[in-house]
């Protein structure tokens, strides 16, 4: 019984201590990609809006990841002779997705609407970071519930400039 116990204690000791330190997830802060992706060039150098291509970030539960379409309606014409665009390309003549790595992932139980928080006014920065200025996109929040928490309580003013109304109880982000 007394093994059984170490066991146990052991096993949540390292749940507990992993967790905390990212241990297991290292590698997810920034995912290898299919085609290399730049924001910088793409958001920074030349200004391409977030909603361009996250095109439901206003409109639904999760943000989306743009179409090999949505990259092509630039790309049959931009810098065609690379051999990034080439890859691209292959995609669209093959008719098939691009596999994008997530960045950023919430456990199945966590329910987080990307629509209520854009049109609340929460601006991409604030839990993306400045991807303008990323060539690797790179994830910088924890979104762990503590984080969240601190920013519906002490950081929303800052924010959007006013307290939310809701965001508090338990049943808002555990369904």
């Amino acid at each position: 019984m007394k093994k059984v116990l170490l066991y146990i204690f052991v096993g949540v000791a390292a749940f507990v201590i992993s967790y905390n330190l990212k241990i297991g997830s290292v590698s997810y802060i920034s995912p290898v990609q299919p085609i290399p992706f730049s924001h910088k060039v793409h958001a920074g150098d030349n200004n391409i809006p977030c909603l361009y291509c996250h095109i439901y970030s206003d409109k639904s539960t999760v943000s989306g990841v743009p179409d090999v379409q949505r990259c092509m309606g630039c790309h049959n014409v931009i810098k065609t002779d690379s051999t990034l665009i080439q890859k691209l390309t292959s995609y669209w003549d093959k008719k098939e997705p691009i596999r994008w790595m997530k960045v950023y992932n919430l456990p199945d139980y966590v329910y987080f609407s990307h629509k209520r928080h854009a049109r609340g006014g929460v601006r991409c920065e604030v839990c993306h970071g400045d991807v303008a200025k990323m060539d690797i996109i790179t994830r910088v929040s924890s979104l762990k519930m503590g984080w969240c928490i601190d920013c519906h309580t002490k950081g929303a003013v800052a924010i959007i400039g006013r307290e939310v109304r809701n965001g508090r109880d338990c049943s808002t982000c555990h369904k």
